[in-house]
């Protein structure tokens, strides 16, 4: 095959490529993506600069893409160097003001920005917020028993300043998407009592893709999806199927608290949450913008 040839195959595989996307752009122009990014991507400049490439996109094409991030490892890492010691109930991380003082600056002062700073490489204009700024999140102080190993009597722990979103206002986030900016969100949280609280990020994407009507919530994450027992990766789930897989063992560990942020964000207004590997270059267009997908969808039913 002569190098024409193989130039023009090239260039018609691009072609079919945007031919394919085209159903998807004409139908989610104008719409929102909350975008939950963490994991493995965090921590690789390669993979960041993938993902920023494919927010600016999304934004080029019409489509508003909200990011909302995580950082539980740095955060960690910071807090060792500090010597400040960590204990973790349930897999939330107990957080005293010191602690909060420290996840604050991590998260809006450290990650926050550097994510800025790759969309802006990328060609895009992101704007770094947490939900204190414009009351975009209220949080209230996240409530968790345990059970006792001996008495086998629930108790109440407290967490510190661990909190959860019992509000949203999306003001600041329609404002900035309006004005042609991507906005970067921390998961941080003022509470009505006038404290700063740590807030999941997942649960803190879910809030916020709900409370816009989002058309997707993607949760990019370090695995292909849910996967059942024979391994394979299974495409689309409803809350039902969801239950299911629960109750019979398929779904377990830290897939369970992200499956259930999708059915609370579908249940309450956001049209479809996708649970993602992070860890594929570009995997949230695959995903979107081809009839293959590429990760976990869940739809109200």
């Amino acid at each position: 095959m002569g190098q024409d040839t193989f130039d023009q195959t090239a260039m018609l595989a691009k072609a079919e490529v945007l031919i394919e996307a085209l159903p998807y752009l004409q139908r989610y122009a104008g719409r929102t993506f909350v975008v939950k990014y963490g994991g493995h991507a965090m921590g690789d400049p390669e993979a960041a600069r993938d993902f920023a490439e494919d927010i600016v996109l999304l934004k080029a094409v019409g489509i508003n893409p909200v990011v909302v991030h995580g950082g539980g490892p740095q955060i960690g890492a910071m807090l060792k160097k500090l010597g400040v010691e960590s204990t973790f109930i349930d897999g939330l991380r107990v957080t005293d003001k010191a602690t909060a003082e420290v996840a604050e600056m991590v998260l809006s002062g450290g990650i926050n920005k550097e994510l800025v700073a790759w969309i802006a490489r990328a060609g895009g204009k992101a704007i770094g917020i947490s939900g204190k700024d414009g009351g975009l999140v209220t949080a209230t102080k996240v409530t968790r028993t345990v059970k006792d190993p001996e008495s086998n009597i629930e108790q109440a722990v407290d967490l510190g300043f661990v909190g959860e979103p019992s509000h949203v206002d999306i003001t600041i986030l329609e404002t900035a998407s309006n004005a042609g900016m991507i906005p970067i969100v921390a998961p941080i949280g003022a509470g009505a009592d006038g404290h700063t609280y740590n807030i999941n990020a997942d649960t803190m994407a879910g809030a916020i893709a709900a409370a816009l009507g989002a058309a997707r919530l993607f949760l990019l994450t370090d695995v292909k999806g849910v996967l059942n027992k024979q391994g394979e990766l299974l495409t689309d789930l409803t809350p039902a199927d969801i239950a299911t897989l629960r109750n019979d063992g398929t779904i377990s560990g830290g897939m369970i608290p992200k499956l259930e942020t999708c059915v609370q964000a579908v249940e309450a207004g956001c049209e479809a949450a996708v649970v993602l590997d992070g860890r594929v270059p570009h995997a949230m267009l695959l995903e979107f913008f081809t009839s293959r997908g590429a990760g976990t969808l869940v739809r109200a039913g």
